[in-house]
Protein backbone atom coordinates (compact mmCIF):
# COMPACT_ATOMS: atom_id res chain seq x y z
CA UNK A 1 0.00 0.00 0.00
CA UNK A 2 1.17 3.37 -1.21
CA UNK A 3 0.89 6.26 1.62
CA UNK A 4 2.51 9.43 2.28
CA UNK A 5 4.10 10.11 5.96
CA UNK A 6 3.40 12.61 7.77
CA UNK A 7 5.89 12.24 10.63
CA UNK A 8 9.78 10.80 10.25
CA UNK A 9 9.49 6.94 10.83
CA UNK A 10 12.85 5.51 11.06
CA UNK A 11 13.78 3.26 8.89
CA UNK A 12 11.42 4.19 6.37
CA UNK A 13 11.55 7.94 5.73
CA UNK A 14 10.81 11.33 6.25
CA UNK A 15 7.83 13.83 6.54
CA UNK A 16 5.97 14.22 3.21
CA UNK A 17 7.91 10.79 1.84
CA UNK A 18 5.67 8.60 -0.48
CA UNK A 19 6.56 4.84 0.50
CA UNK A 20 5.55 1.36 0.25
CA UNK A 21 4.32 -0.46 2.92
CA UNK A 22 2.21 -3.31 4.30
CA UNK A 23 -1.38 -3.26 3.63
CA UNK A 24 -1.79 -3.46 7.70
CA UNK A 25 0.96 -1.53 9.00
CA UNK A 26 -0.53 1.38 6.92
CA UNK A 27 -4.50 0.73 7.83
CA UNK A 28 -3.74 -0.51 11.31
CA UNK A 29 -0.47 1.24 12.97
CA UNK A 30 0.83 4.51 10.47
CA UNK A 31 -2.86 6.15 9.79
CA UNK A 32 -4.86 5.91 12.80
CA UNK A 33 -1.84 7.17 14.53
CA UNK A 34 -2.04 9.98 12.29
CA UNK A 35 1.86 9.35 11.36
CA UNK A 36 0.66 8.51 7.77
CA UNK A 37 -2.32 9.55 5.23
CA UNK A 38 -3.19 7.66 1.60
CA UNK A 39 -1.35 8.48 -1.05
CA UNK A 40 -3.91 10.27 -2.85
CA UNK A 41 -3.36 12.81 -5.25
CA UNK A 42 -4.58 15.46 -3.20
CA UNK A 43 -2.45 14.04 -0.24
CA UNK A 44 0.80 13.78 -2.67
CA UNK A 45 0.19 17.13 -3.93
CA UNK A 46 -0.19 18.33 -0.19
CA UNK A 47 3.24 16.31 0.73
CA UNK A 48 4.80 18.08 -2.18
CA UNK A 49 3.72 21.73 -0.88
CA UNK A 50 4.77 21.14 2.69
CA UNK A 51 8.29 19.47 1.68
CA UNK A 52 8.96 22.58 -0.74
CA UNK A 53 7.94 24.99 2.22
CA UNK A 54 10.48 22.64 4.76
CA UNK A 55 12.79 23.16 2.56
CA UNK A 56 12.42 27.08 2.11
CA UNK A 57 12.46 26.89 6.16
CA UNK A 58 15.67 25.34 6.74
CA UNK A 59 17.70 27.16 4.26
CA UNK A 60 16.46 30.37 6.20
CA UNK A 61 17.54 28.92 9.79
CA UNK A 62 20.73 27.94 7.93
CA UNK A 63 21.45 31.39 6.80
CA UNK A 64 20.25 32.81 9.88
CA UNK A 65 22.45 30.50 11.61
CA UNK A 66 25.03 32.00 9.44
CA UNK A 67 24.64 35.81 10.46
CA UNK A 68 24.84 34.84 13.91
CA UNK A 69 27.90 33.02 13.98
CA UNK A 70 29.60 35.85 11.86
CA UNK A 71 28.53 38.03 14.65
CA UNK A 72 29.77 36.57 17.49
CA UNK A 73 32.70 35.43 15.83
CA UNK A 74 33.49 39.03 15.13
CA UNK A 75 35.32 40.20 18.26
CA UNK A 76 36.14 38.04 21.16
CA UNK A 77 33.84 37.76 24.63
CA UNK A 78 35.54 38.68 27.60
CA UNK A 79 34.56 36.65 30.91
CA UNK A 80 35.21 37.61 34.24
CA UNK A 81 35.77 34.88 37.16
CA UNK A 82 37.99 34.84 40.68
CA UNK A 83 41.10 33.60 40.26
CA UNK A 84 44.15 33.18 42.81
CA UNK A 85 47.08 35.45 42.19
CA UNK A 86 48.98 32.53 39.62
CA UNK A 87 45.73 32.45 37.58
CA UNK A 88 44.55 29.20 38.53
CA UNK A 89 40.04 30.06 38.59
CA UNK A 90 38.65 29.03 41.77
CA UNK A 91 36.14 26.51 40.29
CA UNK A 92 35.93 27.24 36.19
CA UNK A 93 34.14 28.73 33.77
CA UNK A 94 30.80 27.11 32.48
CA UNK A 95 28.61 27.25 29.12
CA UNK A 96 26.33 28.96 31.07
CA UNK A 97 28.06 31.79 31.82
CA UNK A 98 29.76 31.80 28.03
CA UNK A 99 26.29 31.70 27.17
CA UNK A 100 25.11 34.17 29.30
CA UNK A 101 27.85 36.86 28.30
CA UNK A 102 27.10 36.34 24.65
CA UNK A 103 23.42 37.33 25.59
CA UNK A 104 24.47 40.60 27.04
CA UNK A 105 27.35 41.28 24.45
CA UNK A 106 26.08 40.52 20.80
CA UNK A 107 21.97 40.27 22.30
CA UNK A 108 21.78 36.23 20.81
CA UNK A 109 19.63 33.86 22.86
CA UNK A 110 21.66 31.03 23.32
CA UNK A 111 20.70 27.49 25.11
CA UNK A 112 23.95 26.76 27.43
CA UNK A 113 23.46 23.09 25.80
CA UNK A 114 24.63 24.72 22.74
CA UNK A 115 28.28 25.89 23.87
CA UNK A 116 30.87 22.83 23.66
CA UNK A 117 33.72 23.19 26.19
CA UNK A 118 36.19 21.88 27.67
CA UNK A 119 36.48 23.29 31.55
CA UNK A 120 37.92 26.30 31.62
CA UNK A 121 40.43 26.49 34.86
CA UNK A 122 42.62 29.33 33.67
CA UNK A 123 42.62 33.00 33.38
CA UNK A 124 43.57 33.53 28.94
CA UNK A 125 42.29 33.02 25.96
CA UNK A 126 40.49 29.86 25.17
CA UNK A 127 38.96 28.78 22.10
CA UNK A 128 34.76 27.65 22.44
CA UNK A 129 33.07 26.02 19.89
CA UNK A 130 29.02 27.18 19.81
CA UNK A 131 26.69 25.12 17.91
CA UNK A 132 24.05 27.17 16.11
CA UNK A 133 22.23 24.86 13.96
CA UNK A 134 23.73 20.79 13.00
CA UNK A 135 24.80 22.49 9.91
CA UNK A 136 26.52 25.61 11.49
CA UNK A 137 28.94 26.21 14.30
CA UNK A 138 30.95 28.91 15.71
CA UNK A 139 34.43 28.82 17.18
CA UNK A 140 34.72 32.12 19.48
CA UNK A 141 37.75 33.14 21.57
CA UNK A 142 36.95 33.82 25.27
CA UNK A 143 39.29 35.46 27.06
CA UNK A 144 39.08 34.92 31.03
CA UNK A 145 40.46 37.55 33.40
CA UNK A 146 41.03 37.43 37.33
CA UNK A 147 37.82 39.08 38.99
CA UNK A 148 38.80 42.41 41.19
Amino acid sequence: MKIVLKQPVPNLGDAGDQVSVAGGFARNFLIPRGIAVPATKGNIAHAETWRNSKSAKATREVHTAEQVRDKISSAPLTVSAQAGPDGQLFGSVTAAQIAEQIKATFDVDLDRHAVELEPIKHVGVHDVTVKLHPEVSAQIAVEVVAAQ
